[in-house]
Protein backbone atom coordinates (compact mmCIF):
# COMPACT_ATOMS: atom_id res chain seq x y z
CA UNK A 1 0.00 0.00 0.00
CA UNK A 2 0.96 3.72 -0.85
CA UNK A 3 0.26 6.53 1.58
CA UNK A 4 0.69 9.90 -0.55
CA UNK A 5 -0.73 13.60 -0.44
CA UNK A 6 -3.92 14.26 -2.08
CA UNK A 7 -5.20 17.07 -3.96
CA UNK A 8 -8.60 17.99 -5.76
CA UNK A 9 -8.06 15.77 -8.45
CA UNK A 10 -8.88 13.06 -6.20
CA UNK A 11 -11.70 14.41 -4.44
CA UNK A 12 -14.30 12.21 -6.50
CA UNK A 13 -12.31 9.36 -5.01
CA UNK A 14 -12.75 10.30 -1.69
CA UNK A 15 -15.81 10.90 -1.84
CA UNK A 16 -16.74 7.01 -3.11
CA UNK A 17 -14.75 5.91 0.28
CA UNK A 18 -16.17 8.52 2.39
CA UNK A 19 -19.96 7.46 0.95
CA UNK A 20 -18.77 3.72 2.01
CA UNK A 21 -17.31 4.42 5.03
CA UNK A 22 -20.31 6.50 6.46
CA UNK A 23 -22.67 3.79 5.08
CA UNK A 24 -21.31 1.22 7.29
CA UNK A 25 -20.66 3.23 10.39
CA UNK A 26 -22.77 6.39 10.59
CA UNK A 27 -26.15 4.39 10.82
CA UNK A 28 -27.07 7.22 13.09
CA UNK A 29 -26.37 10.11 10.85
CA UNK A 30 -29.65 12.03 9.79
CA UNK A 31 -29.67 11.79 5.86
CA UNK A 32 -30.31 15.67 5.11
CA UNK A 33 -26.89 15.73 7.41
CA UNK A 34 -25.67 12.66 4.87
CA UNK A 35 -26.59 15.09 1.70
CA UNK A 36 -24.50 18.23 3.22
CA UNK A 37 -21.48 17.03 4.39
CA UNK A 38 -21.28 15.45 1.13
CA UNK A 39 -21.47 18.72 -0.58
CA UNK A 40 -19.53 20.33 2.16
CA UNK A 41 -16.39 17.94 2.21
CA UNK A 42 -15.09 18.53 -0.96
CA UNK A 43 -16.47 22.28 -1.37
CA UNK A 44 -15.54 23.66 2.30
CA UNK A 45 -13.23 21.57 4.35
CA UNK A 46 -10.65 19.23 1.82
CA UNK A 47 -9.26 22.30 0.33
CA UNK A 48 -8.45 23.62 3.85
CA UNK A 49 -6.87 20.29 5.14
CA UNK A 50 -3.54 18.16 4.54
CA UNK A 51 -5.41 15.25 2.90
CA UNK A 52 -3.64 11.56 2.26
CA UNK A 53 -4.46 8.84 0.46
CA UNK A 54 -4.42 5.23 1.20
CA UNK A 55 -4.03 3.04 -2.39
CA UNK A 56 -3.53 -0.38 -3.54
CA UNK A 57 -0.56 -1.21 -5.44
CA UNK A 58 -3.35 -0.47 -9.07
CA UNK A 59 -3.43 2.80 -7.58
CA UNK A 60 -7.14 1.71 -6.11
CA UNK A 61 -7.81 4.18 -3.40
CA UNK A 62 -8.89 2.22 -0.19
CA UNK A 63 -9.13 5.28 2.04
CA UNK A 64 -8.31 8.72 2.61
CA UNK A 65 -7.20 11.02 6.11
CA UNK A 66 -6.78 14.58 6.59
CA UNK A 67 -5.05 16.81 9.01
CA UNK A 68 -4.85 20.32 10.44
CA UNK A 69 -2.29 21.24 12.81
CA UNK A 70 -2.16 19.22 16.02
CA UNK A 71 -5.20 17.38 14.87
CA UNK A 72 -6.50 14.29 12.42
CA UNK A 73 -9.68 15.55 11.23
CA UNK A 74 -10.77 12.73 9.59
CA UNK A 75 -9.67 8.97 8.35
CA UNK A 76 -12.32 7.26 6.61
CA UNK A 77 -11.52 3.33 4.74
CA UNK A 78 -13.82 2.34 2.54
CA UNK A 79 -16.44 -0.40 3.58
CA UNK A 80 -14.90 -2.85 1.67
CA UNK A 81 -11.16 -2.45 2.46
CA UNK A 82 -12.07 -2.48 6.80
CA UNK A 83 -10.75 -5.24 8.84
CA UNK A 84 -7.24 -5.27 6.50
CA UNK A 85 -5.22 -3.08 8.55
CA UNK A 86 -5.49 0.12 6.86
CA UNK A 87 -6.71 2.35 9.91
CA UNK A 88 -3.85 0.94 11.56
CA UNK A 89 -1.26 1.78 8.86
CA UNK A 90 -2.53 5.41 8.92
CA UNK A 91 -2.55 5.99 12.26
CA UNK A 92 0.76 4.64 12.52
CA UNK A 93 1.64 7.09 9.61
CA UNK A 94 -0.15 10.24 11.57
CA UNK A 95 1.68 9.73 14.87
CA UNK A 96 5.17 8.68 12.86
CA UNK A 97 5.45 10.50 10.16
CA UNK A 98 3.07 13.99 11.21
CA UNK A 99 3.56 13.84 14.97
CA UNK A 100 -0.65 14.36 14.88
CA UNK A 101 -1.79 12.78 18.40
CA UNK A 102 -5.63 14.39 18.79
CA UNK A 103 -8.37 12.99 16.79
CA UNK A 104 -12.17 14.21 17.97
CA UNK A 105 -14.62 10.63 16.97
CA UNK A 106 -18.83 10.91 16.81
CA UNK A 107 -19.99 9.07 20.18
CA UNK A 108 -22.49 7.00 18.05
CA UNK A 109 -20.17 5.55 16.12
CA UNK A 110 -18.69 2.71 18.38
CA UNK A 111 -16.31 1.20 16.03
CA UNK A 112 -14.42 4.29 16.04
CA UNK A 113 -14.48 4.38 19.75
CA UNK A 114 -13.11 1.46 19.97
CA UNK A 115 -10.64 1.67 17.03
CA UNK A 116 -8.76 4.58 18.40
CA UNK A 117 -9.09 3.04 21.93
CA UNK A 118 -7.43 0.39 20.93
CA UNK A 119 -4.45 2.24 19.19
CA UNK A 120 -4.11 3.70 22.23
CA UNK A 121 -5.69 6.77 22.46
CA UNK A 122 -7.35 7.94 25.85
CA UNK A 123 -10.46 10.14 26.41
CA UNK A 124 -9.88 13.79 27.02
CA UNK A 125 -12.94 15.68 26.96
CA UNK A 126 -16.94 15.29 25.40
CA UNK A 127 -18.69 17.94 23.39
CA UNK A 128 -22.67 17.45 23.39
CA UNK A 129 -22.45 18.77 19.66
CA UNK A 130 -19.68 18.59 16.45
CA UNK A 131 -18.08 21.23 15.15
CA UNK A 132 -21.25 22.25 13.34
CA UNK A 133 -23.07 22.75 15.91
CA UNK A 134 -25.27 20.18 15.37
CA UNK A 135 -26.60 16.88 17.98
CA UNK A 136 -23.79 14.93 16.96
CA UNK A 137 -21.66 14.69 20.44
CA UNK A 138 -18.33 13.82 20.14
CA UNK A 139 -15.41 12.68 22.10
CA UNK A 140 -11.83 14.03 22.35
CA UNK A 141 -9.12 11.69 22.15
CA UNK A 142 -5.56 11.97 22.73
CA UNK A 143 -2.84 9.43 22.01
CA UNK A 144 -0.88 9.13 25.05
CA UNK A 145 3.26 9.11 24.53
CA UNK A 146 5.12 7.00 26.91
CA UNK A 147 7.63 8.91 29.24
CA UNK A 148 10.60 9.01 26.02
CA UNK A 149 8.21 11.09 24.15
CA UNK A 150 7.58 7.96 21.78
CA UNK A 151 4.63 6.34 20.58
CA UNK A 152 4.21 2.88 21.12
CA UNK A 153 4.86 0.21 18.18
CA UNK A 154 1.73 -0.30 16.53
CA UNK A 155 2.49 -3.40 14.73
Amino acid sequence: MVIRPASAVDYTAIMVVWESAVAATHDFLDPADFNLFKTLIPENFLPQLDVFAIEDAKGNMLAFFSVSADNLEMLFVHDTARGKGIGRLAISYILERLKVYKVDVNEQNQQAVDFYLKMGYRQTGRSERDGMGKAYPLLHLQYLLDANNDHKELF
